[in-house]
């Protein structure tokens, strides 16, 4: 069983309390959330089951099972979503795409076809596409003639990201948890294993927030840069992903009216 679950596990049961998840409260505890003998007996398996996936070891979690664990522990879309991706489960409720992707060409014209600033990110984050407005933006990251530029490492290793984007520590601590949901499971493959010990080396926030198991959606919002020639720019970020390949993003800020 994959340490990322039992790990991502253990951590919603201690942030679920009692009250929660209707139970009394009684008694002293260690943590403020459920322990593991109410959450086996609310998702009605037993409890050494249940230590036994928090440990780590091989057990066998059905579809069936991480659906009741999801609703137990009220997780959100963005970690169900996460739980059933470390699981290496297919989530019931979600309905995947299938097809070819798209070639760069027809990355490129996507993105020239918007006004407003636009860029597509693979699995890694890595910036495949952008257009000129995004370009002018983020001028220490989408420059021409660089090779798919990362935006974690923009964000989190060019001092420039902390003078550009306004509130830095919270958009770049949400940056992580959006991350974490988006690759799930393939967090120790390659590239995805590299980047993420080079960022955990060499940026302590970075090291800290991804050590926190934070899950979030990538959902959008308002989004404020200072910029050095522009001044103070405000949009309303729009993720969405293509249906023919699913893991490519295309990312689009709408100027703010």
């Amino acid at each position: 069983m994959s340490n990322k679950l039992a790990e991502f596990i253990r951590a919603r049961r201690e942030a679920v309390t009692p009250a929660m998840a209707g139970l009394p409260g009684g008694g002293r505890r260690r943590t403020p959330g459920l322990r593991r003998e109410e959450l086996a007996q609310l998702c009605d398996v037993s409890p050494t089951w249940l230590t036994w996936l928090e440990q780590g070891r091989p057990v066998s979690a059905s579809a069936k099972m991480l659906v009741r664990l999801a609703q137990v522990l009220q997780l959100s879309a963005a970690e169900r979503a996460y739980l059933f991706e470390v699981a290496d489960k297919h989530d019931p409720s979600h309905a995947t795409g299938e097809g070819g992707g798209p070639a760069s060409a027809e990355l490129a014209a996507i993105v020239s076809a918007i006004d407003a600033p636009a860029y597509v990110l693979d699995r890694a984050w890595n910036a495949v596409a952008w257009n000129g407005a995004a370009s002018t933006l983020f001028a220490g990251w989408l420059q021409a003639g660089e090779d798919a530029p990362n935006q974690l490492r923009f964000m989190f290793l060019d001092a420039a990201a902390r003078e550009l984007v306004v509130g830095w520590p919270e958009r770049a601590r949400r940056l992580v948890a959006e991350f974490r949901a988006d690759i799930g499971r393939h967090a120790d493959q390659a590239p995805l294993a590299g980047l993420i010990a080079e960022l955990a080396q060499a940026s302590v926030e970075f090291r800290q927030w991804w050590g926190a198991q934070q899950v979030q959606g990538r959902d959008g919002g308002l989004r404020r840069f200072q910029h050095a020639q522009q001044g103070l720019l405000e949009f309303n970020q729009v993720t969405l992903h293509l249906a023919r390949q699913h893991e490519l993003k295309l990312v689009m800020l709408l100027p703010v009216s």
